[in-house]
Formats: C-alpha cells, structure tokens, sequence
C-alpha cells in the first residue's frame, strides 16, 4: 500500500502469550506460561524474517496490557452490554445488543442457543475475563483473580493504539466468526460507534492441492517454515502466493516448481536486457514505440490489478507479458549493423520490474550468493575468473585463419592451390582444436548441475548462479 498508492501504514501486531493452549503446554514442560510464550514469539519472529516478512511498527502483547484490559471490560459493563458473575467470570451479554450483533458474518443473536452449562445467560454469550482455575496464572480484577478472554485482547490493544476508528483489521478466515465479530461488538460499545473497523481482510487458509483440508499441526499435514526454506527459497515462496488470490491457496509440488521457473524467467530477462544496455548482447534494430506502450499498459494494469482486492496474480501476469516482449526485440545477431541501441526504453523496463518486485518483498539485482558468510565474497570472483579462463579457451578454438583476401602474384593456378591448403590447413586446426571446445561445453554442462549458468553469444559470455532462486549475475568479454 505504502509502495503502489503512497498509503502511511501504521501496522500493530497483537501477541497472545497467555490462553488455554500456553498453560497447558507450560504445565508439560513444567516452565513458565510466559516464559514459552516468548521462546514461541521469538520462534515466530524467526520465520517471518527467514520469509522476509516487513515486522509491524509495534509489537503488542496481552501480558503488558492487563489493566487497560480490566479498564476496557469495566466501561463494557457499565454500557450495559457486558455482566459479571458468582463465579468471577464476566461476559458481553450478546442479545443486549440487539441487531447490531453480526454485521460482519451476518449471525442472528436472536436464534434459538444451545443448551448453557456454565454460568453464562446465553448460549452465545462470550466471556470478556475468566475466572482464575487452581496454579494457573492470573491477575487480580475488580471481579477476582482470573486473566483475560481471547476476543476482549485485539479489541483492548487495537484501541489503544487506534482510538475508535480503525482502517484494515487482518486475519484468517477461520476468525471471522466469532473473533472478529465478537471484537466488533466489543470496540462498538466501548466507543459508542456506529463503525468501528472499515475493512477487514481475511486470507484463506493454507490447503494442499486436490484437498479440501487446510494444512495444520493437528492433521499433520504440514510442513514447518524452516523445513520448508531448505528447499525452497522466501522469493519462490513469495512468488508462489502472488501467483493466486490471497482468498484462496492451493500448495503443490507443481505450483512451486512453476513459482521458480516464473523467477528464472524474470532473471534472465533483467540480465540479458543489462547485456544489451551496455553493448554486451548485440541485436536488431529496436522497436521502442512498441515498448514504451506496453510499459505505460502495464503500470496501469497492476496498479488497477491492486486497487481490486489486492489482485496479484493479475499484476504478475502484466509483468510476464511486458517481459515476454521485450524478450521478443532482444534477439542475438552475429554481426553488428552499427544500428543505434534503444538503451533508455529497456533501462526504463528494468528500473519499473525490479521496483515492483523490491515492493514485494523480492529482488533481482546483483547480489552476493548465499553460501557460508566468510566465503561469500570470495565464489563469484572465482566464477568469473573461471568464466574468463573458458571464454578465452573458447575465442582461441574458434579464431580459425580465413582465406587470403588477395589472390597470389603465380595466377590462377596458384591461388587455387592456396586457396585448397588453407581449407585443409583451417580443417586440420578444427580437428585439432575440437577437444578445446567439447571441454567447454563440458565444463558448462557440469557447472550448470551445480546451478551455475553460463551462455555463450555470438560476442560475449554471460554467467548466473542459481542458488535457491536466487541469481547473481556477471558478463565477461571476449579477449
């Protein structure tokens, strides 16, 4: 938003570190509820940094918030949409709040509830603070001991920061109801606010191919973000998610295999078109009218693309499209016209595709490789030393003598002789020389299992490393 629409974003990041699943968890480990819950927040933070994922302005957790929390459900109560209990519990009195219950996912507090086993006035009550149970951690309230419930915690911190007004609420769609719903009803009251959340934007879950059922650590059906980045890397997986709508995402074999080859295909553009700029990729005449169209339709497709529900898939397919035609003009010729190059409009092509990848989180600019720290400074300057080496071995193969431009002083006869020793002299030299190339070719063959590209044009060499679909790359001269 702030990169394509010049949008300020403020983002606040809630942290539950305390609910039924942390203390149960805690009391197995025989450790603090707290204290798990920060080796889990910092595990978290972990991931999203190893996915490059931009951190909020703001961490919030409920830990560091409970007295504004007791604040929040005290105004609710004396709204008259929230009651306490005997038993220490307090709960949002849903049917108080009449139709303006379920305006998110169009629930009816009217309904006939289920059967209420607990102290709760209806079935669809839900509590705002829970009544401490025996050795678990809570904190005193006007109401008891007890701790927090789940929905009054985003309501509470989102608040805090926010006011009564809030922009984007994200989130699963599986929160929908009733956490969303629930927060609502909660911020509408404590507010006094006909609206309180403008937009809410919920991603789909996360579900494998051919399957209805979403990926999760009680299906095991899942596969861990450090597992995952050892085979694949955060710009595949970036490009993976921006190949579908956010609604709705499929995982395959397939789908990732397609993400990468999409990657190289960006690549290997960005690098030939850089090749052309600097005279290295020798071409026909440009037709730059053509490009320069097709560069202005494409940013205002994605921006378009964007602007209707965060439509990435359809601004991908924008950028693929500009890139298959300026693909299209750099073809490879052998021999240089002297026809002026169109450097601007593919300058202007490159700034605008790795600016709109740079916006998402991913970048295709010279880079170093990822390998162990103290050596990666040191493998592309030993690539390109290589790369030299086999260019020069190659240019000596095939620098082959051409036959005499003038015609010998003996006549006729003689320069048909010379002209039959130099065939068979250039002959000779081809068989000789032949090896020098099969070991060239070798050598590409071998580097390129190892994710090491090299491409021999009609005048240059130009080399890439494809780690993890990640490309650095170098154009070496011909000497």
């Amino acid at each position: 938003m702030t990169r394509f629409f010049g949008i300020e974003v403020i983002m606040v990041m809630g942290i539950t570190d305390i609910d039924d699943k942390i203390i149960k968890r805690a009391n197995e480990m025989n450790i603090s509820p707290v204290a798990l819950a920060r080796i889990y927040e910092e595990d978290f933070k972990q991931d999203m940094a190893a996915l490059k994922v931009l951190p909020p302005m703001v961490y919030m957790r409920v830990t560091d918030n409970i007295p504004q929390i007791i604040s929040f459900i005290k105004t609710i109560i004396s709204s008259g949409q929230a009651y306490a209990t005997s038993q220490g519990n307090v709960y949002f009195d849903v049917k108080s709040w009449g139709k303006r219950y379920g305006v998110l996912t169009a629930i009816n507090p009217d309904t006939q509830d289920e059967a209420v086993d607990s102290d709760k006035r209806h079935g669809k009550d839900f509590a705002l603070w829970k009544a401490a149970k025996p050795q678990e951690l809570s904190w005193n309230s006007p109401w008891g001991k007890g701790r927090p419930g789940w929905h009054i915690e985003c309501s509470t911190i989102s608040s805090a920061v926010f006011g009564k007004q809030l922009d984007i609420h994200t989130g699963g769609i599986d929160l929908a109801f009733p956490h969303h719903e629930n927060e609502i009803a909660q911020c509408e009251v404590y507010h006094q606010c006909e609206q309180w959340g403008n937009y809410f934007l919920h991603s789909g879950h996360l579900h494998v191919k051919g399957s209805q059922e979403k990926m999760s650590k009680s299906l095991k059906n899942y596969i861990t973000i450090k597992d995952f980045l050892k085979k694949c890397s955060s710009d595949q997986f970036r490009m993976f998610c921006l190949r579908g709508r956010y609604s709705s995402v499929e995982f395959s074999e397939e789908s990732m295999e397609d993400a990468k080859n999409l990657l190289q295909s960006v690549s290997s553009f960005i690098r030939d078109a850089n090749a052309y700029i600097k005279g290295e990729l020798v071409c026909d005449p440009v037709r730059e009218d053509i490009l320069w169209e097709r560069l202005a339709n494409t940013k205002v497709t994605v921006k378009a693309a964007f602007a209707d529900d965060f439509d990435t898939s359809r601004a991908v397919a924008a950028i693929m499209d500009l890139i298959h035609h300026g693909n299209r003009q750099l073809k490879a010729v052998t021999k240089d016209a002297g026809s002026p190059r169109s450097s601007v409009v593919y300058g202007s092509i490159i700034s605008y595709i790795e600016g709109f990848f740079n916006a998402l989180g991913m970048s295709f600019g010279e880079r170093q490789v990822a390998v162990a720290a103290d050596k990666s400074a040191v493998l592309p300057s030993v690539i390109e030393e290589l790369v030299r080496f086999r260019t020069k071995v190659r240019h000596y193969a095939l620098a082959l003598p051409e036959a005499a431009d003038a015609v010998p002083l003996q006549g006729a006869a003689g320069a048909e002789e010379h002209t039959q020793e130099q065939k068979e002299r250039r002959k000779q030299l081809m068989r000789e020389r032949k090896p020098l190339l099969e070991a060239c070719d070798s050598l590409r063959g071998d580097l390129a299992a190892f994710g090491i590209h090299i491409k021999d044009r009609a005048a240059v060499s130009t080399w890439e490393i494809v780690e993890g679909g990640q490309t650095e790359k170098q154009t070496e001269k011909k000497s």
